[in-house]
This record gives C-alpha cells, sequence and structure tokens, in this order.
C-alpha cells in the first residue's frame, strides 16, 4: 500500500470501522500499514470529533458516524435550521447567475427553494438529489458534475467530473460542512467529496458557506475551503461577540 496523507489514513480507517465496527489496535495498524503509535494518535483524532468511541486495545464507531453517512438520516437532522438557512442564502442569487451547489442536505434546502422560484439560472451540482430537485423547474438548466456514488450517499465524488467545472464560469458556489473554524476553515469528513469539494471552491468567484450553530468552532478530518477562501458565512443563530469579531477580522461576511 503507497503511503497515504493523514486525512486519507483516517478516512480509511472509518472505512475499515464501517465495515468491522470494532477494530483492535494491532488488527487495524496492519490493515492501515502504520505503526500503532501512530494509529492511536489518529484515532485519538477520530474520538475527538466524535466519530468513533476509543476502547481498551482498540476501537469502536459510534453510532452517530452512519447517520452522517446516510443521506437520507443527515437530511432529517435539524431541518429547521436548514431551511431558515436557504432562505437567506436564496437571497444572493440573482437572474442569469451561474451557481454552484455541493452535495449536502442544506444545499438540497436551497434547491427546493430554487425549484418553486421565479429565477431563470444555471446550476452546478454533484449532489444527485439536487439535480432531481432543481430539473422540475423550467427555467433552471442544471448540469450535474460526473463522479463515483458510494452506497448511502446522494454525492457525486472524485475528480472524474472536472472537465465540466473548467469549462463554466462560476459566479458563487453554495456549501456547507461537518464544521467550521478560523484555524482549519471548512472542513468534511469524507476525503473523496473533500477532494471534488476543492476543486469547486477554486473555480467559484465566491464562497457561500451554509453551516448551522452547532457546526461553528468544530473541525473535521479535511479542510476543503480556507478562511481566505470563504466570503460569506450564513448560519441559523448569532455568534457570540468575540467569535463574530474573529471572523469578520478574517473579510468574511456573517449572516
Amino acid at each position: 500500500m503507497n503511503k497515504l496523507f493523514a486525512s486519507e489514513r483516517r478516512q480509511l480507517i472509518l472505512n475499515i470501522l464501517e465495515k468491522k465496527k470494532r477494530v483492535t489496535v494491532k488488527d487495524l495498524a496492519k490493515d492501515v500499514n502504520v505503526s500503532e503509535a501512530t494509529l492511536r494518535t489518529d484515532l485519538n483524532i477520530l474520538e475527538e470529533e466524535g466519530l468513533l468511541t476509543r476502547t481498551h486495545g482498540g476501537a469502536v464507531l459510534n453510532e452517530d458516524f452512519s447517520s452522517k453517512k446516510s443521506f437520507s438520516e443527515r437530511e432529517k437532522k435539524n431541518r429547521d435550521s436548514k431551511v431558515i438557512i436557504g432562505q437567506k442564502a436564496i437571497k444572493h442569487i440573482r437572474q442569469k447567475d451561474c451557481i454552484l451547489l455541493d452535495a449536502s442536505t442544506t444545499a438540497l434546502e436551497l434547491a427546493k427553494l430554487l425549484r418553486g422560484s421565479n429565477l431563470n439560472i444555471t446550476v452546478v451540482t454533484n449532489g444527485l438529489s439536487s439535480a432531481i430537485e432543481l430539473k422540475e423547474n423550467p427555467g433552471i438548466n442544471v448540469i450535474l458534475v460526473g463522479g463515483m456514488v458510494r452506497m448511502g450517499s446522494m454525492a457525486l465524488e472524485g475528480l472524474l467530473g472536472t472537465s465540466i467545472l473548467n469549462k463554466i464560469n462560476i459566479d458563487t458556489m453554495f456549501t456547507s460542512a461537518s464544521g467550521f473554524s478560523i484555524e482549519e476553515g471548512l472542513t468534511d469528513f469524507n476525503v473523496y467529496e473533500v477532494e471534488l469539494k476543492k476543486f469547486m471552491v477554486e473555480k467559484a468567484h465566491k464562497i457561500v458557506a451554509m453551516v448551522d450553530y452547532s457546526k461553528i468552532g468544530t473541525s473535521s478530518i479535511a479542510t476543503f475551503a480556507t478562511c481566505e477562501q470563504i466570503d460569506t458565512i450564513i448560519t441559523d443563530k448569532s455568534l457570540d461577540k468575540e467569535l463574530h469579531n474573529k471572523i469578520v477580522r478574517e473579510n468574511i461576511e456573517i449572516i
């Protein structure tokens, strides 16, 4: 096995845990091809992120992780907040815009609002659910980014569809994340989807992050957008003054 980056290694650990549910450090170190000391560090980091629980000599997958992997389960979680965020986000879209939606459940709520709108726009997305929703509006041109689809996911992943993105001028990207912090920016738990989202961020003129309050101040496995790349954050609750001021000092608008 070729040497993996830390984020790829931790994704592999989660993939193995998802299949086996419970592992020992000794067996997992062999599977991932790293020392037991390195593996323990990875497990500690993943435990801090709430993805697994350390046991004596090993680890077990947290029940919450399966809901993170299942689009249908994530769609139901904090839906009221996602609707509120979507209502704010749609005000940032103008006639004739070309926008980019990621495959998040928050972006899906925005897509549902766009379906009932009178906007004439182009929407590029790697989200299968958003594409299905948007195709019902004759005023919206929908471009689906190609890629791989995993079980339990409604996202197209990987870099197979980047040739499409190279041919299109994107005005604004609307994206969600597993976490946001000033130090790490926007982060997510799926390294393979992050790979594509990094490319999407580079292709958009403006980045609007749609993250509920619970995700702010947290981080996940891999960064796909730094604070320097983010223009606006839309969230569902007011931030405390100190954190608000820190984010504003990064030249990020908060809504």
